[in-house]
């Protein structure tokens, strides 16, 4: 499944100026996460950059069907995502 919402989404994130750093499906607390790790070659990453892949994004989530569940999308940046 995290390989075919890679799929779908790694260009699209390209096009918009970003690196996608990687792609995670977790639980926190009862709550689902598909979690997307972006990074930029030039500084850091902030809410703005988030907000702008989020909306590149959207309507491709809201059209695939590989997570029967509900999920919440969070960008993120490769500071905040990776462990």
């Amino acid at each position: 499944m995290i390989e075919k919402i890679r799929d779908l989404i790694e260009k699209p994130i390209i096009d918009a100026g970003y690196i996608l750093d990687d792609v995670m499906y977790v639980q926190e607390n009862n709550t689902n996460f598909l979690r997307i790790v972006i990074d930029k070659n030039e500084g850091l990453i902030n809410v703005n950059d988030c907000v702008k892949v989020n909306e590149a994004l959207d309507p491709i989530l809201d059209d695939i069907d590989f997570i029967n569940e509900s999920y919440i999308v969070d960008i993120c940046s490769k500071e905040k995502g990776s462990e």
